[in-house]
């Protein structure tokens, strides 16, 4: 019977780009309820058509879940609070008038049919768009250039980015514009949907806008005049990631059964919620080895820079975290395997095993495409002497596309405030990390340990441990007490003996080198 027993809980949300999902999170922080509704293949078969739009799929996508969640029997009953992510980056522009039909929702008619009129653009802008070079031009010349823009927001003018999505909307729908009351990132909309009234934005997510002073955690008068006029009134005021926001709208209570104690702690962005479900601390760095390679930092003094972001910490407000994105991630790395190592990953690996550590000294950039961070194109290999090279036998160039790959990663972060320091881990993810000779590489040029964990819900989870920091007190307790009985991650690699000295005296090497080639004249990919 005890499997049975109810189940205080929270739940954990997560408004993605191609799907909503949600976890159920117990007191001792196993997850025992998933569901989720993925747009292309779900949506369908409830009469979904292809001229619903974004703002209208998320809010359909949440009553399929919720019906669902109900015919299974979820008792809402246990849920002590909730909280989700949102991709970051999209925006939500609200009408006027839709405040009032938030706040006043007949449990006896699904979201979307009484929401589906309440959006001033239904065509939101999301992360993909890349449309507002002008207006990013224009942020930067407001502030003084785009150095002083990144110091003051965590990141200089991006196209994506939601200060400049607005001024567009406004410069070319300023009638659109002035009939919208509220413009809402996608967590703080979510958030919304189940305040019933408009949520506040967070921190965290709120320092990906280009909106906000991420050392004062208000936003810049100067970057709001920028962008629009009125602009301050429709965003509303910013909020710490781990405040309580309200209790659940009597919508819920009603057609679901949620209690009225339910909470609804500040919904946040996806990179940091999944920093939240990692359980990153000060110090510790996250890799995700994918297609594209991503680094997620911890930060206690920040330096912002004309490459990565820098955003609010999601868990700890006095802190911030970083994030650095490299292009050419697994598919260099096929590319290398396909060519030195006999499209074999065990003779890739045997490759790391039978070098040295360093290398020899021979370093190698590889960028099969433009890189973001640098911006660097081809091939370029050096020896010992630093003389360009045009080759390496196959099992040097394995290892120098792996330490060069680790190498740039720890020279980028450094570059943003990142230290390592003696309690620092490193938490591995994505395909790359099942290999344990690549994994070594990454101990070794750190210096640090590498651990790998499970964060296939990475968001989901995170959202669902914030509720429950929100729960304890937010601000007035770590973030690391409320999630101490979490499932612990695998140590997979320690740095080898004399690690250390071989890379710091790599580093500034492999430093120089990168500044050399990005003097030059890009050559073609060889």
């Amino acid at each position: 019977m005890a499997e049975h027993a109810p189940r205080r809980c929270c739940l954990g949300w997560d408004f993605s780009t191609q799907q909503v999902k949600v976890v159920a999170v117990d007191a001792e922080l196993n997850v025992f309820y998933e569901e989720s509704v993925h747009f292309d293949r779900d949506l369908p078969e409830f009469g979904y058509v292809p001229d619903v739009h974004a703002c209208v799929m998320w809010v359909l996508a949440l009553d399929i879940i919720l019906e669902k969640m109900k015919a299974s029997g979820f008792d809402f009953s246990q849920v002590l609070a909730l909280s989700g992510a949102g991709q970051q980056h999209g925006s939500i522009y609200w009408k006027t008038g839709a405040q009032q039909a938030l706040t006043s929702l007949s449990p006896d008619l699904p979201l979307h049919q009484q929401l589906q009129d309440c959006f001033s653009i239904s065509d939101c802008p999301v992360w993909m768009d890349s449309s507002t070079t002008a207006q990013c031009r224009q942020l930067e010349a407001a502030v003084g250039g785009a150095q002083a823009l990144s110091c003051l927001t965590g990141s200089r003018a991006y196209e994506r980015f939601t200060g400049n999505q607005i001024a567009k909307i406004y410069q070319q729908n300023p009638e659109i514009y002035s009939h919208t009351e509220r413009i809402s990132l996608v967590s703080s909309f979510a958030a919304s949907l189940f305040l019933g009234s408009y949520s506040p934005i967070d921190y965290s997510d709120g320092s990906g806008m280009n909106l906000l002073q991420i050392q004062d955690k208000v936003w810049s008068q100067t970057c709001l005049g920028a962008c629009a006029p009125h602009l301050e009134e429709k965003l509303g005021p910013p909020v710490p990631s781990c405040s309580v926001v309200g209790a659940i709208s009597s919508y819920y209570i009603q057609r679901y059964g949620f209690p009225p104690g339910c909470k609804v702690v500040a919904f946040t962005g996806d990179n940091p919620a999944s920093l939240a479900g990692m359980r990153l601390e000060e110090g510790d760095i996250a890799v995700s080895l994918g297609t594209s390679d991503t680094l997620f930092l911890w930060l206690q003094e920040p330096m912002p820079a004309l490459e990565g972001h820098i955003f609010c910490n999601p868990v700890d407000s006095q802190h911030y975290m970083a994030l650095l994105c490299f292009k050419n991630g697994s598919l260099m790395r096929e590319k290398i395997r396909d060519k030195s190592a006999s499209r074999s990953w065990s003779k890739f690996s045997k490759a790391l095993q039978s070098t040295e550590m360093g290398n020899g000294g021979n370093l190698g950039f590889y960028f099969d495409v433009m890189e973001i961070t640098p911006e660097i194109i081809g091939c370029h290999r050096f020896n010992a002497e630093s003389h360009k090279v045009a080759a390496f036998p196959g099992d040097v160039e394995v290892r120098a596309l792996i330490e060069g790959q680790f190498m740039a990663k720890r020279i980028h972060a450094e570059g943003l405030g990142y230290r390592v320091m003696s309690k620092t881990k490193i938490l591995a993810t994505g395909g790359a990390s099942h290999n344990r000779d690549i994994l070594q590489v990454l101990a070794d040029v750190f210096g640090a340990p590498v651990y790998v964990i499970d964060t296939a819900n990475s968001a989901c989870v995170g959202s669902a441990y914030r509720a429950f920091h929100g729960l304890a007190g937010g601000r007035d307790v770590p973030f690391s007490e409320v999630v101490k009985l979490a499932p612990n991650p695998r140590l997979a690699a320690t740095p080898s003996l004399g690690a250390s000295q071989v890379y710091e005296a790599l580093l500034p090497q492999y430093a120089k080198l990168e500044q050399r080639i990005l003097s030059q004249t890009r050559g073609p990919l060889e």
